[in-house]
């Protein structure tokens, strides 16, 4: 999941680690619970989330930060394999929701008080509350949320005659990209960004990747990869890597960004992000203010006219430890961690978006975001990747035959990889 960094919190990361410290040192004065939250990386945010959630405790709980690698299958596998050991140390814990069903169903998530899980999605936006959610049961607290727009090059879709006020489709994009001989820039690179885009242009279409879990049973899943909207969807990525640009098939988000910025691509699908990443360029005079200024945005494209798009969901959520001695003061610090001021903040600072709607309207946030309107409308409609226990598996199988997107055959690349994805789980073939 993409998270930005573009700002700095060391004063607030250098208290977390005070902390840490202080609680670590054996000679110092029995004090509060250390709250311990692993957390993905960023500039210093959420240092500073839990140094204000500290104070605002009154000596209830300290909180103190420890980061997890960047990548976020590694951040899993550190997590699954301390939890696997019933690691008593671990309180809260920021998961990326694809992983979110896999803790659920080992086990390793502390049960949701009902009351907390009623304020805490009161107001979030649509795919949050379900991304942080498995089998109809809300597991983990929504924190913030992300999701791609279609950016655009308002002057070169002009050119090409489109209109951008209302909904536009893949055949659109790519067809405008051909008569402007310019190219959409999409992430074609073998890792979990091509999942991604799978997952949101079958959603896209009507469809699922997968149509039935079954929990605690791998060989029962069922796949939907062998319909009309799994080879629409194939025929799009096929058919967008012809305008992909040279080295469409290492593409990645930062260097579609690039791209984009340079003028090499008219659209590019991509996370928020790649708005504050232009600001600063104009700011330390690396990009143009021009460039910033021909900055178009919409929601994500359709991959029909007459159905709305299921843009990629992606952001992190809140688990609380199933072994920590200290789940009720952890719920507490959860909910102080996902306020509406902290989440505000959060977005501000690090650029990484809300999960509550109400952030949106805030008049800071539309000052600095003037998108915020099109990222909350893209949360509403946006999709969770395939939720299931086996994700690493199914994604892996997806990256291994739709790569490269320009080989896709349409009408057999899905049934191949249902039947990869089936032989995986059976334990009949190795990833």
């Amino acid at each position: 999941m993409r998270r930005t960094r573009w700002r700095r919190g060391l004063a607030a990361g250098a208290a977390a680690v005070a902390l840490a410290a202080l609680a670590g040192c054996g000679g110092a004065p029995a004090g509060p619970p250390v709250l311990n939250w692993y957390t993905n990386p960023d500039d210093g945010g959420q240092a500073a989330i839990a140094a204000r959630c500290t104070e605002a405790s009154g000596g209830q709980y300290r909180i103190a930060t420890s980061v997890l690698p960047r990548q976020s299958g590694e951040q899993r596998q550190q997590l699954i394999r301390r939890l696997a050991a019933n690691d008593s140390s671990i309180d809260i814990m920021s998961i990326d929701p694809p992983y979110i069903p896999e803790f659920a169903e080992a086990g390793f998530l502390a049960p949701v008080p009902p009351e907390v899980g009623q304020r805490t999605t009161e107001g979030v936006v649509n795919s949050a509350v379900e991304g942080a959610s498995w089998n109809g049961e809300l597991v983990t607290v929504p924190f913030w949320a992300n999701t791609q727009l279609l950016w655009y090059r308002q002057s070169m879709a002009e050119a090409a005659g489109l209109d951008m006020t209302g909904p536009v489709t893949w055949d659109q994009l790519i067809e405008a990209a051909q008569a402007q001989d310019s190219t959409i820039a999409v992430q074609g690179t073998r890792a979990e960004s091509l999942t991604v885009w799978l997952n949101a242009l079958v959603e896209s279409g009507g469809g699922e990747i997968i149509t039935d879990p079954s929990p605690g049973n791998p060989e029962g899943v069922q796949l939907g990869l062998d319909t009309p909207a799994a080879e629409k969807a194939a025929e799009i990525m096929r058919d967008a890597s012809a305008v992909g640009g040279p080295g469409f098939s290492t593409s990645s988000e930062d260097e579609n960004s690039n791209a984009f910025q340079g003028g090499n691509a008219m659209f590019q699908m991509n996370w928020p992000f790649v708005w504050g990443k232009a600001k600063g360029g104009v700011e330390d005079g690396s990009v143009e203010q021009s460039i910033l200024d021909d900055f178009g945005w919409a929601v994500y494209p359709q991959v029909d006219a007459a159905d709305p798009a299921a843009p990629p969901y992606g952001g992190i959520n809140l688990g609380i430890g199933a072994f920590s001695p200290n789940v009720d003061l952890a719920y507490a610090a959860a909910e102080c961690i996902v306020s509406e001021e902290n989440q505000k903040d959060y977005f501000l600072t690090n650029g990484n978006p809300a999960a509550k709607e109400s952030v949106f309207t805030d008049p800071e946030v539309l000052e600095e975001f003037p998108m915020a309107p099109v990222i909350e409308q893209s949360l509403q409609q946006a999709k969770p990747r395939p939720q299931t226990p086996y994700y690493s598996e199914v994604s892996e199988s997806i990256q291994r035959n739709y790569h490269p997107t320009a080989g896709i055959d349409p009408p057999t690349v899905g049934p191949a990889t249902a039947e990869l994805i089936r032989a995986v789980l059976a334990k009949e073939e190795l990833l």
